[in-house]
């Protein structure tokens, strides 16, 4: 059995708070994107000499650590806490770059945790799976059900704005090789409660966005990585109506409302792109 995890992008994020046990309060709209891994699982055949009972092979895109260490495995060792589940062999594609603040990771996880339930019908329901994917990071249970969502804490729910506003419209992603430390970035962000909510901003024309729709981790890491500022008033200039990093970066995405005819590979050298439609 096969399925595609999706990426997602952020439409703007702000930290609002600190828990007493230091993790950050944030407000942010989730938004699935059509970029997409492909991950498959099989039995594994009770003679095949294996360790594990979750043999996993990775392909695609390279990614840092051991295959035993992905969350793929940790969302199958999660559920064989409380599930009899079979020795499985799994086969990760991965399409969505790592370390890029869309989720892929999170997303790989969520879906290991929806195929092992509709494989095994272990009828677990949405919502038990969501708290299955909380545990394995912040933003996996977003991708449980994988629709537009507004997340506050760790409470999400539907954002009904954004998918009238960007369907048919078009998205740049744009990421250089430069990776973030989220910890890091966190520790550089002031809580601040913004004068508007993202989830409302988001209910209005786009045109709006840019004024008023914000990422706070976007002045800190530009600070660092000033070639980040420069991709988002890039994408500007080719004329998106809206750019924007994704979570902690460091992909910069623009939206367009018809597909652009630049050169992306020419504008943006040495750096991943993406060119997808919404």
């Amino acid at each position: 059995m096969i399925t595609f995890p999706c990426a997602k992008i952020n439409l703007g994020l702000n930290i609002v708070g600190i828990r007493p046990n230091g993790y950050h309060n944030l407000e942010t709209v989730f938004y699935p994107i059509p970029l997409y891994d492909a991950l498959e699982i099989k039995y594994m055949d009770e003679r095949f000499p294996s360790e594990t009972p979750c043999d996993l092979k990775i392909t695609g895109r390279t990614i840092d650590g051991e295959e035993q260490s992905n969350l793929v495995v940790k969302a199958y060792q999660l559920l064989a806490t409380n599930f009899e589940l079979p020795r499985v062999h799994a086969h990760l594609y991965k399409r969505i770059p790592s370390q890029a603040g869309l989720g892929g990771g999170s997303s790989d996880a969520a879906f290991m945790i929806r195929l092992l339930d509709e494989r095994f019908r272990l009828n677990i329901g949405n919502a038990e799976m969501e708290r299955y994917a909380a545990r394995l990071g912040a933003d996996c249970a977003f991708f449980i059900t994988a629709e537009p969502s507004f997340a506050t804490g760790d409470i999400l729910s539907p954002a009904d704005g954004p998918d009238g506003h960007l369907h048919g419209y078009y998205l740049v992603l744009v990421k250089p090789d430069i990776s973030i430390n989220t910890k890091e970035a966190y520790q550089r962000i002031e809580p601040c409660q913004p004068s508007k909510c993202c989830r409302d901003i988001v209910r209005q024309p786009i045109t709006t966005w840019r004024e008023e729709l914000t990422n706070d981790f976007e002045k800190p890491i530009f600070k660092e990585y000033p070639q980040l500022a420069c991709i988002k008033e890039q994408l500007y200039q080719q004329g998106c109506v809206y750019a924007q990093m994704s979570g902690s970066g460091s992909t910069i995405f623009g939206i367009f409302t018809s597909r652009p005819h630049f050169d992306l590979q020419a504008t943006f050298q040495g750096a991943y792109t993406q060119l997808l439609q919404l």
